[in-house]
């Protein structure tokens, strides 16, 4: 493909501009976001509103801290996305490491179920979820959204798990076993290590999945001081009308650590992905 664009360079220009149009459309509905953010409540209803603000009124983002407990809402979508993280990948590891490197009746079973496991979206099993929820006292706990986020990511980490596990030579745990090491301090030691880039790209989706999650915990959680960002937000919206430059300005502060967990990581996410997509 390389010696193609050599040969012909408009192609080339045409690569670059299709890049650039792609980047175009995915970027607009941020920079829509930050512009509303950045309008006053007033220009928001006015007929003649346009796409950059008139004046730009900044304090928006100051504003949103006192207007809501938003800090609240922020610490809350953190420690239930880190708690399910969390969760998901410390029994997402062993379960993984099982499925590529031992053999036990079911096996092939097991797999089917989890990959079907995935065809179930939370919102068809939403009233079994709540009346489980509420035998076990975790309906309105944040606890209760950390072990369900958990289990609805655990079968997308183990399955990409696995398939990073398949990836490494059972060579270089042959040889730490003959190093004196045992299964579990071979895994520890050197399977992990090697694991790495699948670690962390199951680790940024089963995050970002948790951090995006709306309709569980708007089903569980009706204390103001216990919901979510995703959740906490709709306080903008009134009976009469919907403060839009507090709620985009939110949702941009919502985004950050989902931007910045990316950006730390992001070099190890291609080869995760790829590593993920072995056969076996």
């Amino acid at each position: 493909m390389n010696n193609t664009i050599r040969k012909h360079p408009w192609r080339r220009v045409f690569l670059y501009l299709f890049v650039f149009v792609l980047c175009i459309v995915i970027l607009y509905p941020y920079f829509v976001m930050f512009t509303t953010a950045a309008k006053d409540r007033n220009e928001m209803y006015s007929l003649d509103m346009t796409v950059l603000p008139k004046e730009w009124k900044w304090s928006n983002f100051v504003e949103i801290w006192s207007a809501a407990p938003v800090l609240r809402y922020f610490l809350n979508s953190v420690l239930v996305s880190g708690g399910a993280t969390i969760i998901a990948i410390l029994c997402g590891i062993p379960a993984a490491y099982a499925l590529s490197r031992m053999k036990f009746r079911g096996k092939s079973v097991f797999l089917g179920a989890v990959i079907m496991s995935q065809m179930f979206a939370p919102v068809v099993l939403l009233v079994g979820i709540y009346r489980l929820m509420m035998k076990i006292n975790l309906v309105n706990n944040i606890l209760g959204l950390i072990l369900l986020n958990a289990a609805f990511n655990q079968a997308f980490a183990i399955w990409l798990l696995r398939g990073t596990f398949l990836s490494i030579s059972p060579d270089m745990e042959q040889a730490a076993k003959i190093d004196g090491c045992n299964t579990v301090g071979s895994l520890i030691r050197v399977l992990i290590p090697m694991a790495a880039p699948g670690i962390v790209t199951t680790l940024i989706f089963v995050f970002i999945n948790s951090w995006n999650e709306y309709t569980m915990a708007l089903t569980l959680i009706s204390t103001d001081v216990l919901k979510p960002i995703t959740v906490g937000i709709n306080v903008f919206y009134g009976l009469n009308m919907i403060n839009w430059q507090y709620l985009f300005a939110t949702s941009i502060f919502a985004t950050i650590p989902v931007i910045i967990l990316f950006l730390c990581i992001e070099k190890h996410l291609a080869s995760g992905l790829t590593a993920g997509g072995v056969k076996g």
